[in-house]
C-alpha cells in the first residue's frame, strides 16, 4: 500500500500561517462590528406624492415618516417639469405664446408688444419666475449649462424673463441644480438631505464649487451622484474631492442590479480613492419594477438581509403605490418604514447617517506569514499526489523555499496585490482538497471487520464531517486573511476566481483518489496511478444509457456552476426561494444549498459506502460530490462584503443541517437495503422450496 506521509514541517508552517490568518480575521471582525449604522432614506418627491395622493398636508406626512424611522430624504436637482407643477417658475414654448397671440387669447399687453416687435421666437423657450429665489437659482444654472449665447434676459413690464434657445420637451427634463427650498424643507422637518446632484457637460472647477455653495449650511448625510457621471468628471474631480473633504461629506455608491459592485459612474472610483475609502458607503434600492411584487414583510426581510450580508449602509426605500388590505396608502407605507426600522434595530443596527469602515490594511508581517502558509499547503498537496516527491522531503523543502520567496517578498515590500489574489485562489481550492484527502487516508487505514450498527455509523460519519469541515475552515481563514482590506469590504476589489473554486477542488480530490484507490476492482492497496486509470476509463466501451447518464451529469454541472454568482441569469424556482426564506428565518445566516442538500449528505453517504463496502466507483462519485460541500464552505468567505462572522455561521449551519439530512438519507438507504435483502431471501427460499 502506498503510504503518503504528511510533512510535519510543512504542517508547522501552515499552523503559523493559520495563527496569523486568525489574528487578521479577529481584526476584520472588529472593523465590521464598528460599522453598524444605517441611513434609512426615501425620495422627498415620493413623500410629496404620497401626501398628494392621500390629500394630506405635506408636513403631516413628513412628520409621520420621521417618527417611523426615516432619517434622510433624497433631494434631486430640480427640473422645469417639477417647477411647472409647483408654480415657482414656468417654462413656456415660444410656439405656444405665438399661438395665443394669433388666437387673440394673449391678454397681457407687454407680451403682445414683444410678439409684435418680433422678439418672441417659436423655437425658443421662455422662463418666467414666480419665486425670486427659485428664479435666481434657475438663471444661474441655465447660464452654466447652456452659456450666455443660448440664454438671454428680456424685460417684460417690470419683470425679467429668460429667452432660451432649447428644445422644449428636452428642456423640461433638464437638471437645473440642487433646489435650496426643498433642502430647507427637508432639514426643517428633521431629516438629513441625501443630495443627488448631476454632472455638467465639460464640467469646470467653478461649476463644482457652485454646486457645493448650494449645499452650504444644510445638513447633508451623503452625496450620491445622479446619472452616469460623478460631479466633476472628467477634469474637475479633484475639486469635487476637495469640496467634499472640506465639508466632511461621505460618498454613497449605488449597488449594481446584479448585486455585485456598483452602478458605473465616470469618476466614482477616483473620488472614492481621493476621499479615502473610510468615507464611502454602499447604497441599495429595491428595483422599481420588483417592489410591487413584494409583500411588506418580504421587503422588510430583504432590507435586513441586504444590510447584514452585503454591507449596505444606505437603504433607499420607495413608497408602495397600492395599499395593503384594510389599510390606507399612508398607513401601508408608514407600517413598511416602521417595520424596517424595528427589524434593523432588533439586529443591532443604529439608524442615522450611513456608517463607514475605518481604513484597514493588516500588517505586512501577518500577510507574509499567511502567504507562506499557502505556499506550504501547495507543496503539501503536491507531496500527497506525487509519490516520488512524498518520498523525498528535501525536494519538498526546496519547492517551499521557491514558492515562499515568490509569495512573501512582494508582500513584505508593500506590493503583492496579485500575490494575495493567487493566495486566496489557492486557499479556496487546496484546503478543501487537503481536508478530503486527509479523510481518504484515514479510510485506507480503517480495518473494521464487523458490521457497524446504523447509529454508530451515523455518529462516525457526522464526526468525520465535522473534522473535515474544521480542516476546510483553515482554508477559509487563509482566504479571508489574504484579501481582507477596506477596498474588498466595499467591493472596489472582488475575488474573481469563484467559478473556478466550484470545479478545481473536485479535480484535485479526484487526482488524489485515483492515486490511492483502484476504482475498477475496489482494492484499497496500490493502484496503477492516475494516468493508467484514466486510460482505462477512456478505453471503456460506452453504452447509450451511459451517454445519457453522462449528459445528465454534464447538464447538472453546468447548472451548478452557472447558478453560482450574480451574473449568470439562471432562474431560481419559487419553491427554492420559499425554502431559502425559511432558512433565513431559521438560522443566523442561511446555509448554502450546495452544502446542506448536496455536499454534506454525500459526505455522510460516502462514509456509509466505506463502512458498508459498496463498490469503489460509487465511493469515488460520492467523494467528489462531498467535495462540493467543502469547497462551498471556503468559497463563501470569498464574498468579502459579507461579515466574516456571518460567513462562519453560514458554514456551521450548513454542516449541522447537512449532517441531519445526510443521516436521514443513510437511514433510508439502510431501510431500503434491509427490505431488498429480506425480499431476496424470501425469493431464494421460495425457489429452493420449488
Amino acid at each position: 500500500m502506498k503510504d503518503f506521509k504528511y510533512n510535519r514541517w510543512l504542517i508547522a508552517v501552515i499552523v503559523v500561517g493559520l495563527l496569523a490568518a486568525l489574528v487578521i480575521g479577529f481584526q476584520r471582525h472588529g472593523v465590521e462590528q464598528a460599522n453598524r449604522q444605517v441611513d434609512m432614506a426615501i425620495d422627498y418627491e415620493g413623500l410629496k406624492e404620497l401626501a398628494q395622493r392621500e390629500g394630506l398636508p405635506e408636513d403631516v406626512v413628513l412628520q409621520q415618516a420621521r417618527e417611523a424611522g426615516i432619517t434622510s430624504l433624497a433631494v434631486y436637482e430640480t427640473t422645469f417639469k417639477k417647477l411647472n407643477e409647483n408654480g415657482k417658475a414656468t417654462a413656456l414654448p415660444g410656439s405656444q405664446i405665438l399661438a395665443s397671440y394669433h388666437a387673440g387669447t394673449l391678454s397681457d399687453p407687454v407680451w403682445r408688444q414683444l410678439v409684435a416687435s418680433g422678439k418672441i421666437q417659436g423655437s425658443e423657450v421662455y422662463v418666467v419666475g414666480n419665486d425670486p429665489q427659485t428664479y435666481r437659482e434657475v438663471k444661474e444654472d441655465l447660464l452654466r449649462r447652456l452659456g450666455p449665447d443660448r440664454v438671454t434676459a428680456l424685460t417684460v413690464g417690470s419683470e425679467e424673463v429668460l429667452a432660451v434657445k432649447a428644445h422644449y420637451e428636452s428642456f423640461l427634463k433638464m437638471n437645473l441644480g440642487m433646489p435650496t427650498d426643498e433642502m430647507k424643507t427637508v432639514n426643517d422637518a428633521g431629516f438629513y438631505v441625501l443630495a443627488r446632484p448631476s454632472n455638467y457637460e465639460e464640467c469646470t472647477p467653478d461649476d463644482v464649487k457652485a454646486v457645493f455653495q448650494r449645499l452650504e449650511g444644510f445638513k447633508i448625510s451623503e452625496i450620491v451622484f445622479s446619472g452616469n457621471q460623478s460631479l466633476g468628471a472628467p477634469k474637475a474631480l479633484q475639486t469635487t474631492i476637495d469640496e467634499m473633504k472640506d465639508r466632511g461629506i461621505n460618498l454613497g455608491l449605488i449597488e449594481a442590479t446584479t448585486q455585485l459592485q456598483f452602478y458605473k459612474q465616470d469618476g466614482m472610483e477616483e473620488i472614492a480613492k481621493g476621499l479615502g475609502y473610510d468615507h464611502v458607503a454602499r447604497l441599495y434600492a429595491i428595483p422599481k419594477d420588483e417592489q410591487p411584487k413584494l409583500k411588506i414583510d418580504t421587503a422588510v426581510e430583504r432590507w435586513s438581509n441586504t444590510d447584514e450580508e452585503r454591507n449596505i449602509r444606505i437603504d433607499l426605500l420607495r413608497i408602495y403605490d397600492k395599499p395593503s388590505p384594510n389599510m390606507s396608502l399612508l398607513k401601508t407605507n408608514m407600517e413598511y418604514f416602521k417595520a424596517t426600522h424595528d427589524k434593523l434595530v432588533a439586529h443591532g443596527y443604529t439608524i442615522g447617517p450611513a456608517g463607514t469602515f475605518t481604513l484597514y490594511n493588516p500588517s505586512v508581517i501577518l500577510r507574509a506569514l499567511v502567504v507562506l502558509g499557502v505556499a506550504a499547503a501547495g507543496v503539501l498537496y503536491l507531496s500527497l499526489v506525487i509519490p516520488p516527491l512524498n518520498a523525498r522531503p528535501r525536494y519538498q523543502y526546496i519547492l517551499f523555499v521557491i514558492f515562499g520567496l515568490l509569495a512573501a517578498v512582494p508582500v513584505l515590500m508593500g506590493n503583492g496585490s496579485k500575490i494575495r489574489v493567487v493566495a486566496a485562489l489557492a486557499s479556496a481550492n487546496m484546503f478543501p482538497a487537503l481536508a478530503v484527502i486527509f479523510q481518504l487516508d484515514r479510510v485506507r487505514a480503517f480495518r473494521e471487520k464487523t458490521r457497524i450498527h446504523i447509529v454508530r455509523l451515523i455518529v462516525t460519519a457526522a464526526i468525520a464531517l465535522f473534522v473535515t469541515g474544521a480542516l476546510s475552515y483553515i482554508g477559509a481563514a487563509y482566504l479571508s486573511a489574504s484579501l481582507a482590506d477596506t477596498q474588498y469590504f466595499l467591493e472596489f476589489n472582488i475575488f474573481r476566481g469563484i467559478k473556478l473554486t466550484f470545479v478545481l477542488p473536485i479535480i484535485l480530490v479526484a487526482i488524489a483518489f485515483l492515486q490511492r484507490f483502484d476504482i475498477f476492482d475496489g482494492r484499497m492497496d496500490d493502484t496503477q496511478g492516475v494516468m493508467e486509470q484514466l486510460k482505462r476509463i477512456l478505453d471503456m466501451p460506452v453504452r447509450v444509457k451511459t451517454l445519457i447518464g453522462l449528459f445528465i451529469i454534464l447538464v447538472a454541472g453546468i447548472v451548478f456552476v452557472a447558478r453560482s454568482g450574480h451574473t449568470s441569469g439562471m432562474p431560481v424556482s419559487q419553491t427554492e426561494l420559499r425554502f431559502r426564506a425559511f432558512l433565513e428565518q431559521a438560522f443566523y445566516a442561511r446555509p448554502r444549498t450546495k452544502e446542506l442538500l448536496i455536499g454534506h449528505p454525500a459526505f455522510m453517504l460516502a462514509a456509509m459506502a466505506v463502512l458498508r463496502k459498496w463498490p469503489t466507483m460509487v465511493f469515488f462519485a460520492l467523494v467528489l460530490v462531498a467535495t462540493i460541500g467543502q469547497g462551498s464552505m471556503v468559497e463563501t468567505f470569498a464574498h468579502m462584503r459579507t461579515p466574516v462572522y456571518m460567513s462562519f455561521m453560514r458554514g456551521i449551519g450548513g454542516i449541522v443541517l447537512g449532517a441531519g439530512i445526510g443521516a436521514a438519507a443513510m437511514i433510508l438507504v439502510e431501510l431500503w437495503q434491509t427490505i431488498m435483502a429480506r425480499a431476496h431471501k424470501a425469493h431464494e427460499k421460495e425457489r429452493n422450496a420449488d
